[in-house]
C-alpha cells in the first residue's frame, strides 16, 4: 500500500512523488551503484508499486537520466561555491579544479562513472548534453578574463589536466599533492596560451 500523501495539490502530490522516486533510486545508486537501479527495485525502496514508478519514468535508464542530471546540478553548485566571491580569475581557476578534484577524491565521481555506464533514451540525450555544458559553464568567463583567444582548446587542455589527476587519485596517489600538481599545471598553461 502506498503512503498518504499530505500536499494540497495534485501538482504538489506528483512532484512529491517523483522526488520520492528520485531519492530512492539516488539512494540505491549511492549504493550499488548504476546496475541496481531497476524499477522494481526503485519500487520496493520507496515504497510504492512499480506501475506508480512508470507513470513517471518510461524505464530504468529514463530514470538514470534524471539521476545524472541531479549529479550534473550538485557537481555545478559545488563548484560554485568553492569560488563565491572570488575576482582574480587565476585564483577562481586554482580554486575550480581543487574542488573539481576533490569531487574524484570523495569518490562522488564513481557514481558519475556508474550512471555514465547506462545509455540514455534517445530523448533524454540533448538534456543530458546541456546539463554537463552548464556545469562547465562555470569556468568560462575566468578563462576569458585572462584572454585567452580560443576558450574550446583552453577548456579542452584543462580538462586533460583534471582528468590525468583524476586517474592518479583513483589510483591511490596523494590527493593533496595531485591537486596541486594539477592547478600547477593547468595555470602555467593558461598563462602560456594568454600569451599567444
Amino acid at each position: 500500500m502506498s503512503p498518504k500523501i499530505a500536499e494540497a495539490t495534485i501538482g504538489e502530490q506528483r512532484a512529491m512523488r517523483q522526488r520520492q522516486i528520485i531519492d530512492a533510486a539516488m539512494s540505491l545508486a549511492l549504493e550499488s551503484g548504476a546496475p541496481s537501479v531497476t524499477v522494481a527495485a526503485v519500487a520496493k525502496r520507496a515504497g510504492i508499486s512499480r506501475s506508480l514508478v512508470y507513470e513517471y519514468f518510461s524505464s530504468s535508464a529514463d530514470l538514470i537520466a534524471d539521476l545524472v542530471l541531479e549529479e550534473l546540478e550538485y557537481y555545478k553548485m559545488r563548484l560554485m561555491t568553492a569560488v563565491e566571491g572570488i575576482n582574480d580569475p587565476y585564483e577562481y581557476i586554482e580554486l575550480w579544479i581543487s574542488e573539481a578534484l576533490q569531487y574524484v577524491a570523495d569518490g562522488r565521481h564513481l557514481l558519475v562513472k556508474s550512471l555514465n555506464s547506462v545509455a540514455a533514451p534517445e530523448f533524454r540525450k540533448a538534456e543530458i548534453s546541456q546539463g554537463h555544458r552548464n556545469m562547465m559553464a562555470t569556468i568560462i568567463e575566468p578563462l576569458k578574463e585572462v584572454s585567452i583567444s580560443d576558450l574550446g582548446l583552453a577548456v579542452t587542455y584543462l580538462q586533460s589536466a583534471i582528468d590525468a589527476a583524476a586517474k592518479r587519485i583513483d589510483a591511490g596517489n596523494d590527493a593533496a599533492l595531485e591537486i596541486r600538481h594539477a592547478q600547477s599545471f593547468a595555470i602555467a598553461g593558461l598563462r602560456a596560451l594568454a600569451q599567444n
